[in-house]
């Protein structure tokens, strides 16, 4: 299957730091269309024998060599996963030789340490921050007051996923506001939003894009129409360049740099943890 290659996210902990810096390293390549799989809580050789065994498995079905992106601390899992033959690459690598020179202090390895519990403060306030971006899902709740960041856009187009990630790695208070057609009916921006105009950033997106996933949620319905996604989205842009409000296209943009460029625009500066 060529113009297709594996890739692996293989951690010891829960695999995200190993899944966003391998994600950020495979966009860069686009004539190569990725397979990821991610596995996380690879603590023993056994499990880590087990993985290798699925990387040969998916090396021999792609005909190709498989990537893994490897962030796992225990050097014996790591040459279980290297006997798959495939490329490895340790995430940590590149950078713990010189800080070990640059500090004079040799690393400890500990499992899990790059999501490890810093304070009891920022635990809660990343979970204070997941839960009122649940309850202000998609206009569930409208109280604004308390947020840091209001996300507007037309129904599916990135509003939910970046509100989650936000919470979960910035402990930002996001909440997200669907245009209905009542709302796109008019330039301006809806009587409940005006009020949080500083704190609003919209997302808009292709709507071919658009359609399609549309498509995927409620299949030939007229909410999934071409014609009713490009009339939104149009409507959608001509409210917020007439109301000044920033944007961003979400169609070939990861969350990840969705969040950055929401935080940047809108001046909020907030440790990820």
């Amino acid at each position: 299957m060529p113009g297709v290659r594996p890739v692996f996210y293989v951690s010891d902990g829960t695999g995200i730091t190993a899944e966003t810096i391998g994600h950020s390293l495979l966009t860069q390549f686009t004539q190569t269309r990725f397979v990821t799989e991610r596995y996380s809580f690879v603590d023993s050789v056994e499990r880590g024998d087990e993985i290798a065994a699925k990387i040969r498995e998916s090396g021999a079905q792609y005909g190709v060599r498989p990537v893994v992106i490897n962030s796992c601390m225990n050097s014996n899992v790591s040459a279980a996963l290297a006997e798959s033959g495939a490329l490895m690459l340790d995430v940590f690598a590149p950078f713990i030789e010189p800080l070990e020179r640059e500090l004079g202090e040799a690393r400890e390895r500990r499992i899990g340490q790059a999501h490890g519990l810093v304070d009891f403060e920022t635990y809660h306030r990343r979970i204070n921050a997941m839960n009122f971006a649940l309850t202000h899902d998609d206009g569930a709740a409208t109280d604004y007051a308390g947020s840091d960041v209001i996300l507007v856009a037309v129904s599916r187009a990135g509003k939910t996923p970046t509100c989650v990630y936000l919470a979960l790695h910035y402990g930002i208070r996001a909440a997200n506001y669907p245009l209905t057609e009542e709302d796109l009916e008019h330039d301006r921006l809806p009587p409940r939003l005006r009020p949080w105009r500083n704190k609003l950033f919209g997302l808009t997106i292709d709507p071919v894009r658009l359609q399609q996933i549309r498509q995927e949620r409620r299949p030939n319905s007229r909410y999934a129409q071409f014609e009713t996604c490009r009339r939104e989205v149009a409507a959608a842009e001509m409210m917020f360049r007439g109301e000044g409000i920033p944007t961003l296209s979400t169609t070939h943009t990861s969350i990840e740099e969705i969040a950055s460029k929401v935080l940047s625009t809108l001046g909020i500066h907030r440790e990820m943890f």
